[in-house]
């Protein structure tokens, strides 16, 4: 997915969390939105306009909120690039699970395509090479060890 430069990191959770709530409860609402991101259901409403007039968002004030399929396609891909740092930074890094969740947060978005998919590239040789996990994780671990490198 190309970076579209008119929609902030911030909009971006939004479309994550009703994504994450449609999942769960078939539908959003504002108040749901506001718990999952920790902010006040009054500051839910200016981000659900800028979504809904971009399109990526079906919403009427006081209503359910859902994801259009342009909006769904952005969202999926936003979890998905989450995903693939959360899991690289615990199964590679050896990164614990809530610290990798928070930096895989803010890399998602500004992790560009290229890089993106090296990584992607780089993950599916670790996983394919039958001596990658024993061998360079472990020694990656030691290395660390040895190093002082502190693994929490």
């Amino acid at each position: 997915m190309e970076k579209d430069a008119e929609l902030s990191e911030n909009l971006e959770d939004y479309l994550e969390v009703i994504l994450e709530l449609e999942k769960t409860r078939k539908v959003a609402r504002g108040k749901e939105i506001a718990q999952k991101l920790n902010i006040q259901p009054g500051s839910v409403t200016g981000a659900l306009k800028t979504l809904d007039k971009k399109g990526l968002i079906n919403w009427e004030k006081y209503g359910y909120i859902t994801l259009t399929k342009k909006g769904l396609n952005i969202a999926e891909n936003i979890t998905q690039r989450h995903e693939v740092l959360k899991n690289f930074l615990v199964n590679v890094l050896q990164i614990e699970k809530d610290s990798a969740d928070a930096t895989a947060c803010r890399m998602e978005h500004a992790i560009d395509d290229t890089t993106m998919s090296k990584l992607v590239s780089f993950i599916e040789y670790l996983n394919a090479c039958p001596h990658a996990e024993t061998n360079c994780t472990r020694a990656f671990v030691a290395y660390c060890e040895a190093n002082g490198v502190d693994q929490t």
